[in-house]
């Protein structure tokens, strides 16, 4: 069984991470994965660098920058996770863009990510149907699930269709916007996830986008399996570092 789906039968309140690999250094990818284990984090998105990142607020951006900066590459991430699963057994997600995984060729990048053990990807910029069409096949030949998006602005019909052919989980962004912490939800957002609760998907769902405190965490997750918190982690990381992680953790489960 994917570890993704073994994690939604564990639990229903699901912590997910998203940070730039190599960032605030090249080498703390690694470093960071532990620390975020060792305090009880369900999942994490690990984001690949990329130089036009279009869904991602400044911090993404700047991370993502950053890390560029530092040397981070396909190669180099994949090199960093090599032994990965000899020490850290939750689900492994990575988050990027399509453009740098072609460059490095599609079916090579599968491979790779098996070899190392990740379990999914979720790739804004890839159609859920371009992805049923050309990838789905090469993708679940190598054990991986591909999360796709979802905003208030999605048709239900579109939904109801990424229900169909995707696993893991559906990615519920919470607002028509870019990636950025928030400190509540308004009624647009709780409207909007009573909504997609009702549609009585088959698939799990994960909200992002402005979940940065236990407040966001604890309303994300009402109608909802679990959330992801990614520029609000990335700044506390800047600021304290990343000993400090599991302070930034216990404070989002208070």
């Amino acid at each position: 069984m994917n570890r993704i789906d073994q994690k939604f039968k564990e639990d229903t309140k699901l912590l997910s991470i998203y940070f730039s690999a190599g960032h605030p250094e090249l080498e703390d990818t690694v470093p960071i994965l532990k620390q975020l284990q060792a305090s009880g984090v369900d999942m994490v998105e690990i984001g690949l660098p990329f130089s036009d990142p279009l869904a991602d607020g400044p911090t993404i951006q700047e991370s993502s920058t950053q890390a560029l900066r530092n040397g981070m590459n396909t190669e180099k991430l994949f090199e960093q996770l090599k032994n990965i699963r000899k020490q850290i057994d939750i689900p492994l997600i990575l988050m990027g863009y399509f453009n740098p995984m072609m460059q490095f060729g599609i079916e090579k990048f599968c491979q790779r990510c098996e070899a190392v053990g990740i379990d999914g990807l979720i790739i804004p910029d890839l159609p859920v149907d371009v992805y049923h069409e050309e990838y789905k096949v090469l993708f679940d030949q190598h054990g991986l699930y591909n999360m796709f998006l979802i905003t208030p602005q999605t048709p239900e019909e579109r939904i109801r269709y990424i229900d169909e052919v995707s696993n893991g989980f559906i990615y519920m962004v919470s607002s028509a916007s870019v990636t950025g912490a928030k400190n509540t939800f308004g009624s647009t957002q709780t409207d909007y996830f009573q909504r997609i609760q009702k549609m009585g998907l088959q698939t799990p769902t994960v909200v992002g986008f402005g979940i940065s405190n236990a407040d966001t965490y604890n309303a994300a997750t009402r109608e909802s399996q679990g959330a992801i918190i990614g520029s609000a982690f990335i700044k506390f990381l800047e600021q304290e570092g990343v000993a400090r992680i599991p302070d930034f953790i216990k404070s989002i489960r208070a």
